[in-house]
């Protein structure tokens, strides 16, 4: 109570300022304000002894030093910091005006470009625009761990707090953009499919539900766009990818996010081994480009994307770390009863998975391509030609996360039909359909094709250093805040 009755107090005392700069005719919230440069080129701009150098800055104070007759103010925006020199001889006709400024205002200055005795770069302004009044004083501390929970609330003040974070975000757009330019230079084409369905398909987990009003029908926010993809296979679109948001009704944690943002991407005449190409030379593209050198740390890891990466079949993994052959169901089950799962009513492939996860994936550090699925877990995918109990499929791990899903795509209508049809048989949600437009599309000839997910929140992660999906989510979602 005592912390918010001390911001109440200094939030009276801004909003003072506001009123005493509307007094001598100046909006506190300024107008459009031409030529202004980032802080980071006007500093790469400055050459010592060249007196005619000029620049015009624009953004928010974050340190203020009053000295008198002098104050140094460090402003920062997107790209960085410069320091501004505020002398009371060059601004006397608006020193009134300044020294009603206060730390998280946003300002724009223009002058001479120098250095001060100590070295600093700094724009000795000739001229300061208020061009928003920070009301709110910046929280103190805000970068502390204690915060993680207010910092998620309040990225618009993290950002400018806490200017690692505003790297992250950075990178994180110069990544997707790279994504999007190795894509096409490869001939893959872009697209944007339904967000809300009317069945929802493409991947097993549970929906969010919507209602549209005027069609009085209920809706799925997606939790995949694999189907409406592939239906553009049917139309002879023969590369395509999406990056856009899935949905899915499900947990939170240090990895999932309900909301999240995955690259989707499908080629006509390819399969599992072209996909686990292009995933490679994709993570390889990205490690060059954005981060320092092959080795890069992840919590308590090293992961090494030194190339090639390991591809290892499923089966051989799971004598190697669960100790019991995929084929000997008796000991697979004793397994899963040494790790407590629960197997009431669960069939075989479903407990060989279980045992799979709990004992292959967190030891699955450097990137590692697990190969050839039981058939039974892989309903959109081909089942190999050399031993039909496995399917061609692909997942890759790296630092124990999944961070890719890939097949060689299902495309005769007979058997896609029917498994589908199997998978019903096995649920009890009475809103649970099979898809038959997209029977229909097979029915008119999809060609063999590879596909591929990629979670792009967990790449960032991976890439960053990050261990938590919300710290590269500009706005995860969170519970509501006590009180509010």
């Amino acid at each position: 109570m005592s912390q918010q009755k001390g911001i109440s107090t200094l939030s009276e005392q801004r909003i003072r300022k506001l009123d005493r700069m509307r007094e001598l005719g100046i909006d506190p919230y300024g107008q459009k304000f031409d030529n202004v440069e980032a802080a980071e080129v006007a500093r790469e701009r400055f050459v010592d002894d060249d007196d005619s150098l000029r620049a015009c800055c624009a953004g928010r104070i974050v340190l203020l030093r009053d000295i008198g007759k002098l104050i140094f103010i460090t402003l920062r925006d997107s790209s960085g910091t410069i320091q501004l020199g505020l002398s009371k001889k060059l601004l006397a006709d608006s020193w009134e005006m300044i020294k009603l400024l206060d730390l998280g205002d946003i300002v724009g200055a223009e002058g001479s470009l120098g250095k001060t005795r100590t070295g600093e770069i700094t724009i000795w302004a000739e001229s300061v625009t208020p061009l928003g009044k920070s009301i709110l004083p910046p929280p103190e501390k805000f970068h502390g761990l204690a915060d993680v929970d207010l910092r998620y609330r309040q990225r618009y003040v993290d950002m400018w707090a806490n200017p690692e974070v505003m790297v992250l975000f950075k990178k994180r757009s110069a990544m997707v953009a790279s994504i999007r330019t190795f894509l096409q230079a490869r001939g893959f084409c872009e697209v944007e499919t339904p967000m809300m369905q009317t069945i929802a398909g493409g991947a097993a987990a549970k929906p969010f539900i919507t209602h549209h009003n005027s069609l009085d029908m209920d809706l799925f926010l997606r939790i995949a766009p694999e189907l409406f993809l592939k239906r553009l296979l049917v139309g002879g679109m023969e590369k395509v990818f999406e990056i856009n948001r899935n949905f899915r009704n499900e947990g939170l944690s240090t990895r999932h996010n309900p909301e999240f943002t995955m690259l989707e991407l499908y080629q006509a005449y390819a399969d599992y081994n072209v996909m686990m190409d292009i995933t490679e030379e994709l993570f390889g593209m990205l490690v060059d480009e954005h981060c320092c050198g092959p080795k890069l740390p992840f919590g308590e890891a090293t992961v090494d994307y030194s190339r090639p990466w390991r591809r290892a079949k499923y089966a051989d993994l799971l004598k190697e770390h669960a100790g019991c052959d995929i084929d000997d169901l008796d000991a697979v089950r004793k397994k899963a009863a040494e790790l407590e799962i629960n197997q009431t009513n669960m069939d075989d492939a479903i407990v060989i998975n279980e045992v799979f996860e709990a004992t292959v994936e967190h030891n699955l550090i450097d990137p590692t391509f697990v190969i050839d699925y039981p058939t039974e877990l892989c309903p959109l995918t081909k089942t190999s030609t050399s031993d039909p109990r496995y399917a061609e499929r692909f997942e890759l791990f790296i630092a124990g996360m999944e961070l890719a899903n890939a097949y060689t795509e299902l495309n005769d209508p007979a058997v896609q039909e029917e498994n589908f049809r199997s998978q019903l048989r096995g649920q009890t949600d009475t809103m649970a359909t099979m898809d038959e437009d997209f029977i229909n599309a097979l029915k008119y000839a999809m060609p063999p094709a590879g596909g591929l997910g990629i979670g792009i929140d967990r790449l960032i992660m991976l890439l960053t250093g990050a261990t938590s999906i919300r710290d590269v989510v500009l706005f995860p979602l969170l519970k509501t805040a006590p009180g509010t």
